[in-house]
Formats: C-alpha cells, structure tokens, sequence
C-alpha cells in the first residue's frame, strides 16, 4: 500500500512550507507565517485582526506579535475601528500590497512552472482533486482544521 503520509511530507518540502524564511522581496525577509497574514489581509479587504487570526488559526498573543513586526517593517497598517475602538482594522500599505504582489507573482510562477510538465486533464484532475480534499479536510473533526 501506498504510503499516504510520504507523499503529503514530499510534496511539503517541494513546496518550501518547510523553510524557515519563505520569502525575501527588496531586502524584505519574511516568515511563511508573516507571507499568510499578508496574504489573507489582501485577500479580505480591511479585515479586523481577529478576522485574519482566526482564519488562519492563530492565538490573538502570537497573532498580535506578528501584527507588530509586520507594522513595524512598514508593510501592515493596525487602525482602530470607528465603531469599536477596542477592534483593529488591518490594511497592507503600499510597500505591504508591493510585497504580497511579488509573493504571489513567484508562487504562481513556479506553479506554472509545476503544472508544465503535465497534460490540461492532469492539470484538471490535480486541481480538482486537491478542491475535494481541501473540502473534506474542512468537514474533518479530528484536528488541524481551518475556523473558515
């Protein structure tokens, strides 16, 4: 029988999820968990930051300290919320939205790259495949799932 785990921990280190610096743009060194937390704020518009913390099933402490470094490298902007002062609203700032673009260019680049060497069904049945599984992971009630 196919050993299943293997597979997952190969395709893992392929992907460099295991790297302990994920990305560096413009001298800019980045966490993959800092490169995930920009992600998400771009990808939820001015999301608050229990929003983006719960999305990627983070604690609110190590949360915030990561909000911090990233205010501080000027790539993430914390600004009260006019409703709710004790609510942050999280954006990128011009140099966060530069980063996160050049992040997303290199991924998808080398996906590109990835899905070359395989034929339009095999690039099909893949995506479709990893749709399925991200779904049925969602329903799993043993661990590690995602809270969206």
């Amino acid at each position: 029988m196919e050993n299943v785990r293997e597979l997952f921990h190969t395709m893992t280190k392929r992907l460099g999820l295991l790297d302990r610096n994920c990305c560096t743009v413009g001298g800019v060194e980045l966490s993959l968990v800092q490169s995930h937390i920009l992600y998400e704020i771009d990808r939820m518009n001015e999301p608050s930051m229990q929003q983006v913390a719960d999305a990627l099933a983070i604690d609110i402490t190590t949360f915030s300290r990561q909000i911090q470094t990233l205010v501080k490298m000027n790539l993430v902007r914390k600004t009260p919320y006019s409703q709710d002062r004790r609510v942050y609203i999280l954006s990128l700032t011009p140099e966060g939205k530069y980063v996160t673009a050049k992040i997303d260019a290199e991924v998808n680049e080398y996906l590109g790259e990835v899905f070359s060497h395989m034929s339009e069904f095999e690039r099909e049945t893949v995506l479709r495949s990893i749709r399925l599984l991200n779904e049925c992971m969602a329903k799993s009630t043993v661990c590690c799932k995602p809270l969206f």
